[in-house]
Protein backbone atom coordinates (compact mmCIF):
# COMPACT_ATOMS: atom_id res chain seq x y z
CA UNK A 1 0.00 0.00 0.00
CA UNK A 2 1.08 3.30 -1.20
CA UNK A 3 1.24 5.17 2.80
CA UNK A 4 0.97 8.94 2.49
CA UNK A 5 4.29 10.65 3.72
CA UNK A 6 4.42 11.49 6.98
CA UNK A 7 4.92 15.26 8.60
CA UNK A 8 8.20 13.95 10.44
CA UNK A 9 10.36 11.10 10.10
CA UNK A 10 9.39 9.79 13.13
CA UNK A 11 5.60 9.43 12.18
CA UNK A 12 7.09 7.90 8.94
CA UNK A 13 9.52 5.08 10.77
CA UNK A 14 6.42 3.95 12.84
CA UNK A 15 4.24 3.65 9.66
CA UNK A 16 7.11 2.04 7.74
CA UNK A 17 5.79 -1.66 8.07
CA UNK A 18 3.18 -0.58 6.03
CA UNK A 19 4.40 1.12 3.57
CA UNK A 20 4.26 0.06 -0.11
CA UNK A 21 2.72 -3.47 0.60
CA UNK A 22 -0.12 -4.15 -2.05
CA UNK A 23 -1.53 -6.63 0.59
CA UNK A 24 -2.60 -3.69 3.32
CA UNK A 25 -4.84 -2.15 0.22
CA UNK A 26 -6.92 -5.63 1.25
CA UNK A 27 -7.59 -4.01 4.56
CA UNK A 28 -8.76 -0.89 3.77
CA UNK A 29 -11.15 -2.25 1.28
CA UNK A 30 -12.33 -4.76 3.69
CA UNK A 31 -13.94 -2.08 5.85
CA UNK A 32 -16.03 -0.70 2.72
CA UNK A 33 -18.96 -2.17 4.48
CA UNK A 34 -21.85 -0.78 2.83
CA UNK A 35 -23.19 0.46 -0.87
CA UNK A 36 -20.41 -1.07 -3.06
CA UNK A 37 -22.27 -0.54 -5.82
CA UNK A 38 -19.42 0.76 -7.77
CA UNK A 39 -17.18 -2.54 -8.39
CA UNK A 40 -19.97 -3.30 -10.23
CA UNK A 41 -19.76 -0.70 -12.71
CA UNK A 42 -16.89 -0.47 -15.49
CA UNK A 43 -14.52 2.23 -13.64
CA UNK A 44 -12.66 2.55 -17.38
CA UNK A 45 -15.26 4.03 -19.02
CA UNK A 46 -16.21 7.51 -16.98
CA UNK A 47 -19.30 8.45 -18.60
CA UNK A 48 -21.10 5.54 -17.16
CA UNK A 49 -19.53 6.02 -13.24
CA UNK A 50 -22.52 7.26 -12.03
CA UNK A 51 -25.30 6.91 -14.85
CA UNK A 52 -27.29 4.68 -11.37
CA UNK A 53 -26.61 7.45 -8.93
CA UNK A 54 -27.85 10.33 -11.15
CA UNK A 55 -31.06 9.24 -11.11
CA UNK A 56 -31.61 8.70 -7.46
CA UNK A 57 -32.24 11.24 -4.92
CA UNK A 58 -28.74 11.67 -3.98
CA UNK A 59 -26.90 14.98 -3.59
CA UNK A 60 -24.77 15.63 -7.05
CA UNK A 61 -21.33 16.62 -8.01
CA UNK A 62 -21.64 19.92 -9.72
CA UNK A 63 -24.47 21.20 -7.88
CA UNK A 64 -24.41 24.88 -7.14
CA UNK A 65 -24.60 23.77 -3.35
CA UNK A 66 -28.02 26.43 -2.66
CA UNK A 67 -30.92 25.58 -0.71
CA UNK A 68 -31.90 24.66 2.35
CA UNK A 69 -30.46 21.35 4.30
CA UNK A 70 -33.69 18.37 4.09
CA UNK A 71 -35.18 15.54 1.29
CA UNK A 72 -33.89 15.55 -1.99
CA UNK A 73 -36.91 13.72 -3.63
CA UNK A 74 -40.51 15.54 -3.91
CA UNK A 75 -42.63 14.27 -0.26
CA UNK A 76 -44.31 10.72 -1.16
CA UNK A 77 -46.63 8.45 0.98
CA UNK A 78 -46.71 4.74 1.41
CA UNK A 79 -49.42 4.43 -1.53
CA UNK A 80 -46.99 5.78 -4.03
CA UNK A 81 -44.61 3.17 -3.46
CA UNK A 82 -44.52 0.59 -6.51
CA UNK A 83 -46.44 -2.72 -5.05
CA UNK A 84 -44.46 -5.39 -6.45
CA UNK A 85 -41.40 -6.61 -6.25
CA UNK A 86 -38.85 -5.51 -9.14
CA UNK A 87 -38.41 -7.97 -12.08
CA UNK A 88 -35.44 -10.48 -12.17
CA UNK A 89 -34.28 -11.89 -14.89
CA UNK A 90 -35.96 -14.67 -16.29
CA UNK A 91 -36.54 -17.35 -19.52
CA UNK A 92 -39.23 -14.67 -20.62
CA UNK A 93 -36.50 -12.11 -20.90
CA UNK A 94 -34.11 -14.45 -22.52
CA UNK A 95 -31.84 -11.41 -24.12
CA UNK A 96 -31.04 -9.46 -20.40
CA UNK A 97 -30.63 -13.30 -18.95
CA UNK A 98 -28.10 -14.05 -21.49
CA UNK A 99 -26.18 -11.03 -20.38
CA UNK A 100 -25.88 -12.29 -16.87
CA UNK A 101 -25.11 -15.73 -18.01
CA UNK A 102 -22.05 -15.39 -20.12
CA UNK A 103 -19.23 -16.73 -18.48
CA UNK A 104 -21.24 -18.11 -15.32
CA UNK A 105 -20.64 -22.01 -15.96
CA UNK A 106 -22.01 -22.53 -12.47
CA UNK A 107 -25.46 -20.99 -14.10
CA UNK A 108 -27.53 -22.18 -17.40
CA UNK A 109 -29.46 -19.79 -19.87
CA UNK A 110 -32.83 -21.68 -18.98
CA UNK A 111 -31.86 -20.36 -14.99
CA UNK A 112 -33.88 -17.22 -13.79
CA UNK A 113 -34.09 -15.78 -10.46
CA UNK A 114 -36.15 -14.96 -7.61
CA UNK A 115 -36.21 -12.77 -4.66
CA UNK A 116 -36.14 -14.02 -1.14
CA UNK A 117 -36.54 -13.34 2.57
CA UNK A 118 -32.62 -14.27 4.18
CA UNK A 119 -34.46 -15.26 7.82
CA UNK A 120 -30.88 -15.57 9.84
CA UNK A 121 -32.90 -16.71 12.89
CA UNK A 122 -32.62 -19.75 10.47
CA UNK A 123 -29.15 -21.34 11.00
CA UNK A 124 -29.22 -22.58 7.71
CA UNK A 125 -29.89 -19.45 5.82
CA UNK A 126 -27.50 -17.65 8.02
CA UNK A 127 -24.63 -19.88 6.94
CA UNK A 128 -25.70 -19.21 3.45
CA UNK A 129 -25.53 -15.56 3.56
CA UNK A 130 -22.07 -16.10 5.20
CA UNK A 131 -20.87 -18.45 2.57
CA UNK A 132 -22.08 -15.44 -0.04
CA UNK A 133 -20.09 -13.30 1.75
CA UNK A 134 -17.20 -15.05 2.39
CA UNK A 135 -16.80 -16.01 -1.09
CA UNK A 136 -17.83 -13.16 -2.99
CA UNK A 137 -17.91 -9.72 -0.74
CA UNK A 138 -14.45 -8.45 -0.76
CA UNK A 139 -10.97 -10.45 -1.94
CA UNK A 140 -7.86 -8.89 -2.45
CA UNK A 141 -6.20 -8.53 -6.14
CA UNK A 142 -3.45 -10.92 -5.25
CA UNK A 143 -6.10 -13.75 -3.87
CA UNK A 144 -4.09 -13.65 -0.38
CA UNK A 145 -6.70 -12.73 1.88
CA UNK A 146 -10.76 -12.59 1.71
CA UNK A 147 -13.08 -11.02 4.15
CA UNK A 148 -14.35 -13.92 6.45
CA UNK A 149 -18.14 -12.87 8.19
CA UNK A 150 -19.43 -15.36 10.91
CA UNK A 151 -22.53 -15.96 11.10
CA UNK A 152 -22.47 -14.86 14.58
CA UNK A 153 -21.17 -11.56 13.45
CA UNK A 154 -24.33 -10.91 10.83
CA UNK A 155 -26.53 -12.02 13.50
CA UNK A 156 -25.34 -9.13 15.80
CA UNK A 157 -25.09 -6.47 12.65
CA UNK A 158 -28.88 -7.36 11.61
CA UNK A 159 -31.11 -8.71 14.16
CA UNK A 160 -31.02 -5.98 15.81
CA UNK A 161 -34.01 -3.93 17.67
CA UNK A 162 -36.51 -3.04 14.91
CA UNK A 163 -35.40 -4.88 12.54
CA UNK A 164 -37.64 -6.53 10.15
CA UNK A 165 -36.82 -9.48 7.77
CA UNK A 166 -37.95 -8.12 4.70
CA UNK A 167 -35.41 -6.03 4.85
CA UNK A 168 -33.19 -8.83 4.54
CA UNK A 169 -33.40 -9.14 0.95
CA UNK A 170 -31.96 -12.07 -1.13
CA UNK A 171 -31.85 -13.09 -4.78
CA UNK A 172 -31.49 -17.20 -5.64
CA UNK A 173 -31.62 -19.19 -8.71
CA UNK A 174 -34.55 -20.76 -8.75
CA UNK A 175 -33.85 -24.36 -9.92
CA UNK A 176 -30.83 -24.60 -7.81
CA UNK A 177 -31.98 -22.26 -4.77
CA UNK A 178 -28.76 -21.35 -4.66
CA UNK A 179 -28.39 -17.37 -3.03
CA UNK A 180 -26.50 -15.42 -5.76
CA UNK A 181 -27.31 -11.97 -4.38
CA UNK A 182 -27.81 -10.06 -1.22
CA UNK A 183 -28.58 -6.75 0.58
CA UNK A 184 -29.69 -5.05 3.94
CA UNK A 185 -31.45 -2.48 5.87
CA UNK A 186 -32.24 -2.06 9.42
CA UNK A 187 -33.66 0.68 11.20
CA UNK A 188 -31.80 3.68 12.96
CA UNK A 189 -32.33 6.95 14.25
CA UNK A 190 -29.30 9.38 12.83
CA UNK A 191 -29.43 13.40 14.11
CA UNK A 192 -27.79 15.23 11.21
CA UNK A 193 -27.15 18.97 12.04
CA UNK A 194 -29.44 18.77 14.80
CA UNK A 195 -32.26 16.95 13.15
CA UNK A 196 -33.09 13.61 14.11
CA UNK A 197 -34.69 11.68 10.99
CA UNK A 198 -35.89 7.96 10.94
CA UNK A 199 -34.19 6.35 8.42
CA UNK A 200 -32.09 2.88 7.78
CA UNK A 201 -28.59 1.88 7.35
CA UNK A 202 -28.11 0.15 4.37
CA UNK A 203 -25.30 -2.48 4.44
CA UNK A 204 -23.54 -6.26 2.77
CA UNK A 205 -24.91 -5.37 -0.96
CA UNK A 206 -23.41 -8.27 -2.47
CA UNK A 207 -23.65 -10.13 -5.75
CA UNK A 208 -22.15 -13.09 -6.72
CA UNK A 209 -18.77 -13.16 -8.54
CA UNK A 210 -20.16 -14.92 -11.30
CA UNK A 211 -22.68 -12.47 -12.05
CA UNK A 212 -20.97 -8.92 -11.64
CA UNK A 213 -21.24 -6.27 -14.20
CA UNK A 214 -24.31 -7.43 -15.25
CA UNK A 215 -26.40 -4.66 -13.68
CA UNK A 216 -28.14 -7.13 -10.64
CA UNK A 217 -26.48 -4.53 -8.01
CA UNK A 218 -29.31 -1.12 -9.11
CA UNK A 219 -32.10 -3.80 -8.79
CA UNK A 220 -30.66 -5.01 -5.39
CA UNK A 221 -30.85 -1.09 -4.19
CA UNK A 222 -34.05 -0.27 -6.15
CA UNK A 223 -35.40 -3.25 -4.53
CA UNK A 224 -34.41 -2.58 -1.17
CA UNK A 225 -35.69 0.97 -1.30
CA UNK A 226 -39.06 -0.24 -2.50
CA UNK A 227 -39.36 -2.11 0.65
CA UNK A 228 -38.25 0.62 3.08
CA UNK A 229 -40.47 3.15 1.19
CA UNK A 230 -43.73 1.01 1.89
CA UNK A 231 -42.53 1.63 6.06
CA UNK A 232 -42.27 4.76 5.48
CA UNK A 233 -38.90 5.59 5.68
CA UNK A 234 -37.86 7.93 3.06
CA UNK A 235 -33.85 8.27 3.93
CA UNK A 236 -30.86 6.08 4.51
CA UNK A 237 -26.95 6.49 5.68
CA UNK A 238 -24.59 4.14 3.88
CA UNK A 239 -20.61 4.14 3.42
CA UNK A 240 -18.36 3.26 0.05
CA UNK A 241 -14.29 3.18 0.13
CA UNK A 242 -15.23 4.48 -3.27
CA UNK A 243 -16.33 8.10 -4.79
CA UNK A 244 -20.26 8.37 -5.34
CA UNK A 245 -22.10 11.46 -5.75
CA UNK A 246 -22.09 12.77 -3.02
CA UNK A 247 -20.05 12.08 0.33
CA UNK A 248 -21.51 14.40 3.37
CA UNK A 249 -17.92 13.40 4.66
CA UNK A 250 -14.67 11.46 4.11
CA UNK A 251 -12.88 9.47 6.79
CA UNK A 252 -9.17 8.00 6.55
CA UNK A 253 -8.37 4.46 8.08
CA UNK A 254 -5.13 3.78 10.24
CA UNK A 255 -4.02 0.78 11.27
CA UNK A 256 -1.80 -0.41 14.51
CA UNK A 257 0.33 -3.58 14.27
CA UNK A 258 -0.69 -5.97 17.05
CA UNK A 259 1.05 -9.16 16.34
CA UNK A 260 4.44 -7.65 13.61
CA UNK A 261 5.32 -10.76 13.37
CA UNK A 262 2.57 -12.63 12.10
CA UNK A 263 1.40 -9.77 9.74
CA UNK A 264 4.70 -9.79 8.13
CA UNK A 265 4.79 -13.46 8.10
CA UNK A 266 1.88 -13.73 5.81
CA UNK A 267 2.42 -10.79 3.66
CA UNK A 268 0.45 -8.60 4.90
CA UNK A 269 2.99 -5.86 5.97
CA UNK A 270 7.17 -6.04 5.73
CA UNK A 271 10.51 -5.22 7.65
CA UNK A 272 11.07 -1.50 7.48
CA UNK A 273 14.22 -0.59 6.12
CA UNK A 274 17.25 -1.19 8.84
CA UNK A 275 14.51 -2.72 11.05
CA UNK A 276 15.08 -5.77 12.10
CA UNK A 277 12.14 -8.39 13.32
CA UNK A 278 12.93 -7.76 16.77
CA UNK A 279 13.48 -3.99 16.56
CA UNK A 280 9.90 -3.99 15.10
CA UNK A 281 8.05 -6.18 18.10
CA UNK A 282 9.58 -4.08 20.38
CA UNK A 283 8.53 -1.17 18.48
CA UNK A 284 4.91 -2.33 18.73
CA UNK A 285 5.32 -3.79 21.91
CA UNK A 286 2.21 -3.36 24.28
CA UNK A 287 1.81 -2.86 28.17
CA UNK A 288 0.97 -6.43 30.12
CA UNK A 289 -2.30 -5.21 31.55
CA UNK A 290 -4.40 -2.25 31.17
CA UNK A 291 -3.90 0.90 32.92
CA UNK A 292 -7.26 2.31 33.46
CA UNK A 293 -8.71 1.77 37.67
CA UNK A 294 -12.25 1.02 37.55
CA UNK A 295 -11.73 -0.72 33.34
CA UNK A 296 -14.78 -3.46 33.43
CA UNK A 297 -17.07 -5.15 30.59
CA UNK A 298 -20.17 -4.09 30.15
CA UNK A 299 -23.37 -5.87 31.74
CA UNK A 300 -26.94 -6.01 30.39
CA UNK A 301 -27.88 -3.30 33.71
CA UNK A 302 -25.09 -1.03 32.27
CA UNK A 303 -27.60 -0.02 29.55
CA UNK A 304 -29.75 2.61 30.53
CA UNK A 305 -26.41 4.64 32.14
CA UNK A 306 -24.22 3.89 29.18
CA UNK A 307 -27.05 5.03 26.95
CA UNK A 308 -27.32 8.52 28.90
CA UNK A 309 -23.35 9.02 28.73
CA UNK A 310 -23.40 7.79 25.35
CA UNK A 311 -26.00 10.08 24.02
CA UNK A 312 -23.97 13.34 26.28
CA UNK A 313 -20.99 12.70 24.17
CA UNK A 314 -22.22 11.52 20.83
CA UNK A 315 -24.54 14.96 20.73
CA UNK A 316 -21.30 17.10 19.96
CA UNK A 317 -20.76 15.44 16.54
CA UNK A 318 -23.12 16.54 13.61
CA UNK A 319 -23.51 13.04 12.52
CA UNK A 320 -24.20 10.89 14.83
CA UNK A 321 -27.04 8.15 15.88
CA UNK A 322 -29.83 7.93 18.98
CA UNK A 323 -29.82 4.98 20.50
CA UNK A 324 -32.12 4.26 22.96
CA UNK A 325 -31.13 1.59 25.79
CA UNK A 326 -32.62 -1.13 24.50
CA UNK A 327 -30.08 -0.35 21.28
CA UNK A 328 -27.40 0.19 23.67
CA UNK A 329 -27.96 -2.99 25.33
CA UNK A 330 -27.13 -4.97 21.94
CA UNK A 331 -24.92 -3.38 19.89
CA UNK A 332 -22.28 -3.28 23.16
CA UNK A 333 -22.71 -6.50 24.87
CA UNK A 334 -20.01 -8.81 24.96
CA UNK A 335 -20.23 -11.34 22.10
CA UNK A 336 -16.89 -13.26 21.97
CA UNK A 337 -15.46 -12.81 18.28
CA UNK A 338 -18.16 -10.45 17.70
CA UNK A 339 -17.87 -7.14 19.65
CA UNK A 340 -16.53 -5.74 23.01
CA UNK A 341 -17.58 -3.42 25.12
CA UNK A 342 -15.82 -2.11 28.50
CA UNK A 343 -16.99 0.61 30.98
CA UNK A 344 -14.90 2.49 33.30
CA UNK A 345 -16.58 2.86 36.87
CA UNK A 346 -15.77 5.30 39.33
CA UNK A 347 -14.19 4.04 42.45
CA UNK A 348 -15.30 6.92 44.58
CA UNK A 349 -18.86 6.61 43.62
CA UNK A 350 -19.81 2.81 42.45
CA UNK A 351 -22.46 2.75 39.80
CA UNK A 352 -21.44 5.74 38.14
CA UNK A 353 -19.84 5.49 34.38
CA UNK A 354 -17.39 8.05 33.37
CA UNK A 355 -15.72 6.21 30.08
CA UNK A 356 -16.32 3.53 27.76
CA UNK A 357 -14.49 1.96 25.20
CA UNK A 358 -15.81 -0.98 22.00
CA UNK A 359 -14.41 -2.50 19.36
CA UNK A 360 -16.03 -5.05 17.00
CA UNK A 361 -14.55 -8.35 15.12
CA UNK A 362 -14.01 -8.54 11.41
CA UNK A 363 -11.31 -11.46 10.16
CA UNK A 364 -10.32 -12.23 7.20
CA UNK A 365 -9.34 -15.46 5.65
CA UNK A 366 -5.62 -16.36 4.78
CA UNK A 367 -5.43 -17.80 1.18
CA UNK A 368 -2.88 -20.58 0.51
CA UNK A 369 -0.60 -20.26 3.70
CA UNK A 370 1.46 -23.04 4.60
CA UNK A 371 0.64 -22.13 8.58
CA UNK A 372 -1.59 -19.44 8.99
CA UNK A 373 -5.72 -19.83 8.32
CA UNK A 374 -7.03 -16.31 9.43
CA UNK A 375 -6.02 -12.66 10.19
CA UNK A 376 -8.03 -11.05 13.52
CA UNK A 377 -8.88 -8.09 13.36
CA UNK A 378 -10.23 -5.38 15.59
CA UNK A 379 -11.83 -2.18 14.82
CA UNK A 380 -12.29 0.55 17.43
CA UNK A 381 -16.25 0.87 17.79
CA UNK A 382 -17.68 4.01 19.84
CA UNK A 383 -15.59 5.72 22.68
CA UNK A 384 -16.45 8.21 25.61
CA UNK A 385 -13.52 9.45 27.19
CA UNK A 386 -14.52 11.74 30.07
CA UNK A 387 -12.33 10.83 33.42
CA UNK A 388 -8.66 9.46 31.59
CA UNK A 389 -7.70 10.54 28.44
CA UNK A 390 -8.93 8.91 25.16
CA UNK A 391 -5.22 7.83 23.91
CA UNK A 392 -5.13 5.92 27.36
CA UNK A 393 -8.79 4.20 26.69
CA UNK A 394 -7.74 2.97 23.21
CA UNK A 395 -4.29 1.81 24.37
CA UNK A 396 -6.00 -0.22 27.28
CA UNK A 397 -8.41 -1.13 24.03
CA UNK A 398 -5.20 -2.91 22.22
CA UNK A 399 -4.05 -4.69 25.35
CA UNK A 400 -7.67 -6.23 25.89
CA UNK A 401 -7.52 -6.76 21.83
CA UNK A 402 -4.04 -8.54 22.02
CA UNK A 403 -4.64 -10.35 25.22
CA UNK A 404 -7.46 -11.81 22.88
CA UNK A 405 -5.74 -12.97 19.88
CA UNK A 406 -5.87 -10.04 17.26
CA UNK A 407 -3.22 -9.19 15.05
CA UNK A 408 -4.37 -5.38 14.02
CA UNK A 409 -6.15 -2.55 15.47
CA UNK A 410 -8.07 -0.11 13.29
CA UNK A 411 -9.74 2.91 13.92
CA UNK A 412 -11.14 5.80 11.88
CA UNK A 413 -9.75 9.36 11.78
CA UNK A 414 -13.58 10.61 13.09
CA UNK A 415 -14.76 11.72 16.00
CA UNK A 416 -11.96 12.72 18.32
CA UNK A 417 -9.64 10.16 17.33
CA UNK A 418 -6.82 12.01 15.75
CA UNK A 419 -5.65 13.05 19.40
CA UNK A 420 -3.99 9.53 19.68
CA UNK A 421 -3.22 7.89 16.84
CA UNK A 422 0.43 9.67 16.63
CA UNK A 423 1.09 8.49 19.83
CA UNK A 424 -0.17 4.57 19.79
CA UNK A 425 2.00 4.45 16.78
CA UNK A 426 -1.02 4.11 14.52
CA UNK A 427 -0.11 4.51 10.57
CA UNK A 428 -2.23 6.09 8.19
CA UNK A 429 -3.58 3.63 5.60
CA UNK A 430 -4.40 4.86 1.75
CA UNK A 431 -8.20 3.54 1.92
CA UNK A 432 -10.80 6.33 2.74
CA UNK A 433 -14.51 5.61 4.00
CA UNK A 434 -16.98 7.92 2.35
CA UNK A 435 -20.33 8.77 4.08
CA UNK A 436 -23.30 9.08 1.98
CA UNK A 437 -27.17 10.25 2.78
CA UNK A 438 -29.57 8.67 0.46
CA UNK A 439 -32.34 11.22 -0.31
CA UNK A 440 -31.16 13.94 2.42
CA UNK A 441 -29.35 17.28 1.27
CA UNK A 442 -26.81 19.50 3.70
CA UNK A 443 -27.87 22.92 4.08
CA UNK A 444 -25.92 25.19 1.26
CA UNK A 445 -24.00 21.83 -0.03
CA UNK A 446 -21.31 21.84 3.18
CA UNK A 447 -19.53 18.77 3.63
CA UNK A 448 -18.85 17.37 6.71
CA UNK A 449 -15.08 17.17 8.58
CA UNK A 450 -13.95 13.80 10.50
CA UNK A 451 -14.54 15.38 13.48
CA UNK A 452 -18.10 15.92 12.81
CA UNK A 453 -18.91 12.41 12.25
CA UNK A 454 -19.89 10.55 15.16
CA UNK A 455 -21.28 7.54 13.36
CA UNK A 456 -19.81 4.57 12.70
CA UNK A 457 -20.96 1.50 10.28
CA UNK A 458 -19.44 -1.83 10.10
Amino acid sequence: MDVRQAGSGELKDLRQPFESNRQVRFFCQCTILAFQTYTFFSITQAKDKYVFWETQPVAQFGESGEGEEGPIDTPKTVYDVRKEPYNLPDRRNPLRLASFCISCDIFSANDSFEWCVCNLNDDMVAHEVYELLSNNYVEDEDNMFRFKYSASFLKWCLLCPGHRLEWLVGVRVKASRKLVGFISAIPANIRVNGKTIRMVEINFLCVHKKLRSKRLAPVLIKEITRRVNKCDIWQAAYTAGVLLPKPVATCRYYHRSLNPRKLIDVGFSRLAPRMTMARTIKLFKLPDSTSTPGLRECRPDDAPKLADLLMTHLAMHKLAPIFTPEEVAHWFQNVDDVVNAFVVESIDTPGNLTDFVSFYTLPSSILGHPQHTELKAAYLYYTVANSVPLRQLVSDAMVLAAARGYDVFNALDLMHNEAFLRELKFGQGDGQLHYYLYNWRLGNGRGLVPRDVGLVLM
